[in-house]
């Protein structure tokens, strides 16, 4: 796909993945349409972007009226967009018994909803232009293997990665690819901004955070990674060390990851 002024829509666009994606996008001619709650960090990203910044706004994926106004201000200026990077997300960290159904709704919300919402508002103008595309979900190394201590998490990551491979499949006779991106550990702030349950799990947020911002891989590591799947189209791909090394794992010897992540969620 040669991306010189096609339409990039990248939700979460304020920091870590989305943030990087949107740059990367943008640096290879595409005009980008972001969305984020933070609206410093919005300020922040349509200045880097400059006259690539098709529609910069403040915007809860979570929320359907939200989303609907987000989309039409984009289909206003242009008829389709031609890739979707559905990326926002927050993280819990915590049993299911340490969870509420509070607490459920939000990640769910977030994490589930949103990519629905980026969907349905989205492709059905991809469809009808018939120029193909792409759609890119953040899903996460725990949408492929279920740790302990995330139940919520891994509920909605999982369930981003079933919905993509099926969608990926109603979409292929339009041309539209559809990836499901799992990363590892990345340096983002989704430790910082999410919530942790469970007196273990919150008094070791810091500590996680931390772990996080020096173990992490860079989010540029993942923009290139959606970069390239735009191009190359798969349905699912793995960032990060730690994610392959899972994933084969969870594919060839799921018994041994299930005593080693046992062992790691006991010590925390």
């Amino acid at each position: 796909m040669n991306l010189q002024d096609r339409v990039v829509v990248v939700t979460g666009a304020g920091s870590g993945i989305g943030r990087a994606t949107a740059l990367l996008f943008a640096k290879h001619g595409a005009r980008i349409a972001a969305c984020d709650l933070d609206q410093a960090r919005l300020d922040s990203l349509a200045t880097e972007l400059g006259d690539r910044a098709l529609v910069v706004r403040r915007v809860d994926v979570s929320d359907r009226a939200q989303m609907a106004a987000f989309a039409g201000a984009v289909h206003a200026l242009a008829p389709a967009a031609d890739v979707v990077v559905n990326n926002a997300g927050v993280g819990l960290g915590g049993t299911f018994l340490d969870t509420s159904l509070d607490d459920f709704d939000w990640i769910i919300g977030v994490n589930l909803r949103g990519v629905i919402h980026g969907c349905h508002f989205f492709v059905p103008n991809m469809v009808e232009a018939k120029r193909g595309g792409h759609i890119i979900n953040i899903s996460s190394i725990l949408g492929i293997y279920g740790a302990p201590s995330v139940t919520a998490y891994a509920a909605t990551k999982f369930a981003v990665r079933g919905f993509s491979e099926s969608l990926r499949a109603e979409l292929e006779p339009f041309h539209i690819g559809v990836t499901a991106i799992c990363p590892g550990m990345i340096n983002t702030a989704i430790i910082e901004d999410g919530r942790m349950r469970g007196e273990k799990l919150a008094q070791g947020k810091g500590k996680t955070a931390k772990l996080f911002k020096t173990k992490g891989l860079a989010p540029e590591k993942v923009a290139s990674a959606i970069f390239d799947a735009v191009q190359s189209n798969p349905a699912v791909r793995t960032v990060g060390r730690d994610a392959h090394v899972i994933a084969a794992l969870q594919r060839l010897a799921p018994r041994a990851l299930r005593k080693i992540g046992g062992k790691i969620s006991g010590r925390i």
